[in-house]
């Protein structure tokens, strides 16, 4: 079971608490999507976890259950033009700022270890292992951006996408190298960029 430290001290109060979480800093393309997730006060469900120890088939019976179970949810899908405007980290916190503010309905946000710079939001390490809303958010973002990429998969067969999600592996270099880059990579990282350059 989660610790849920925060979400105890609320619910005693009759408070609810927002979790954001962010699935997809690392990958060279694709979107970066952002999650947040409220859930009722006093809400138990212990198959729910850090969506990186959980199976796919396991996240994706969860998703549909947090989006059935929360008292509110919301997604930010972060485009590789905006990453490469602000930076991975700025342009996650921008998401996650936005996110916090959607709703008043919380009286307390936590985050995956991003700070936010306000007095309501605590930025927890390893969250996502910790707190059942940030655990819940995290879902949530991890299974809507392998949708996305999944169905990229299907607009660009030849770049594997459905196998490695745009995350920096051996054979997607290989593809890039094969086949070049496309409006979904982020110039702002170095393998994107190199290869950029070797078409002028």
């Amino acid at each position: 079971m989660l610790e849920n430290k925060y979400e105890k001290l609320c619910w005693e109060k009759d408070e609810y608490v927002m979790g954001i979480d962010e699935v997809g800093r690392g990958p060279l393309c694709g979107p970066l999507v952002v999650a947040c997730c409220v859930f009722p006060i006093n809400y138990e469900n212990p198959q729910i976890d850090d969506s990186k120890k959980l199976t796919e088939k396991k996240r994706e019976a969860l998703f549909k259950q947090i989006i059935h179970d929360a008292h509110h949810y919301e997604f930010r899908i972060v485009s590789p033009k905006e990453i490469d405007r602000y930076d991975i980290y700025h342009a996650t916190q921008r998401a996650m700022d936005e996110l916090s503010r959607s709703t008043s309905i919380h009286s307390l946000t936590v985050t995956d270890a991003m700070p936010l710079h306000r007095y309501d939001v605590i930025d927890m390490v390893k969250g996502d292992a910790k707190s059942v809303s940030v655990a819940g958010a995290s879902i949530l973002a991890k299974v809507l951006r392998d949708h996305i990429m999944m169905g990229y998969d299907v607009l660009y067969p030849q770049y594997e996408y459905r196998n490695h999600k745009g995350y920096g592996t051996k054979r997607h270099l290989q593809l890039m190298d094969e086949y070049g880059i496309n409006e979904l990579y982020r110039l702002s990282f170095r393998p994107c960029r190199e290869r950029q350059m070797k078409l002028f």
